[in-house]
């Protein structure tokens, strides 16, 4: 096991590697240079002298990015232009909003995917096959933001059963020291806190959780329906093994497969999809903050930021595929 995870780490430190250098020559290569991009208006030729003296854009190209590249490797990311705070500290300040609203995303992706795809496959060509693909269609075709205008003005504007922006009512005097508002609620027994910081997640939680739901409903049919046709699985029948036996451990665990690998590409795509929802919701997590970083020139956020959501991604490919040998007994980790 361990040699797996060392040699999946061992693929990742190239791409990292590669997007590093594909951000750093990105920065540079703005029209002007980065200085007169970060300036706009203001790029006096003296201001812009400033500024690559500052940031050490004067410097050759190959030294630039080996000094980008050691305060990486030591930690050092940089200080945001616009809070003048270090990037790290900005990511971990934030960090926790958007885990907390991928969890929502997440489960409710699954709660409603799975299940609805299992159906789908059990009542092939039938009412509720039909209208769970239609469901999955619609859940693809509608753009995230679209769908969190329609449920902000619906559900928080018009009937007024959500709160309609926000992590939190500032009325509420909360005591944070988690990140996780839910959790700091419930660890402090401010139950009142918690729940209206649980509301707050709930529409931007359906938002971002509506594309990722449709894509699990249309491969866990898929799945079950290969599995279902299998020769094993109608012996199973054939001996009169029970349908609920049949269900969970001949069709349900070795469909998961694809699901599970959906599940976590999913995941991925929803810290790094979450600028859309969180910039419709203002809700205050690394979403929205990167979205303000792109209007604001705040280029050391954006290279942190983006090097850190690509770490992430890497790191939930890998737990992917080490659940494989959880999941299916055929799965062998040598």
């Amino acid at each position: 096991m361990l040699r797996v995870i060392a040699k999946r780490i061992a693929l990742v430190i190239p791409t990292l590697f590669g997007l590093s250098l594909l951000l750093f020559l990105w920065v540079r290569s703005l029209p002007g240079g980065p200085a007169t991009a970060l300036l706009g208006e203001r790029a006096t030729p003296e201001a812009i002298a400033e500024i690559n003296e500052l940031y050490g854009f004067n410097e050759p190209v190959v030294e630039q990015y080996l000094t980008y590249m050691k305060r990486i490797l030591t930690g050092d990311f940089g200080v945001s232009i616009e809070t003048g705070r270090p990037v790290l500290d900005e990511f971990a300040l934030r960090f926790p909003a958007t885990i907390e609203l991928t969890l929502v995303a997440l489960i409710f992706a699954i709660g409603i995917g799975v299940p609805l795809g299992y159906i789908a496959a059990k009542y092939y060509g039938k009412a509720a096959d039909h209208v769970s693909v239609v469901v999955s269609l619609i859940g693809i075709t509608i753009p995230v933001f679209f769908l969190a205008f329609i449920l902000k003005w619906v559900f928080a504007v018009q009937l007024g059963w959500f709160p309609p922006d926000g992590r939190q009512d500032s009325r509420i005097d909360a005591t944070h020291f988690t990140g996780f508002w839910v959790l700091d609620g419930l660890l402090t027994a401010e139950y009142d806190a918690a729940w209206d910081a649980f509301m707050h997640l709930i529409l931007p939680g359906i938002a971002l959780g509506t594309i990722p739901l449709a894509i699990i409903v249309r491969i866990t049919r898929a799945s079950v329906l290969e599995v279902a046709s299998a020769d094993y699985v109608r012996t199973a029948r054939a001996k009169g093994i029970l349908e609920r036996t049949i269900r969970d451990r001949f069709v349900l665990r070795n469909a998961l497969l694809p699901v599970v690998t959906t599940i976590g590409l999913q995941l991925g795509l929803l810290i790094s999809g979450a600028v859309l929802t969180e910039t419709v919701f203002a809700f205050s997590g690394i979403g929205r903050f990167l979205a303000q970083a792109i209007f604001s020139r705040d280029f050391p956020v954006l290279q942190g930021f983006i090097l850190f959501i690509a770490v992430l991604y890497a790191v939930i490919n890998l737990l992917v595929d080490l659940s494989y040998s959880l999941i299916d007994p055929r799965v062998r980790v040598q």
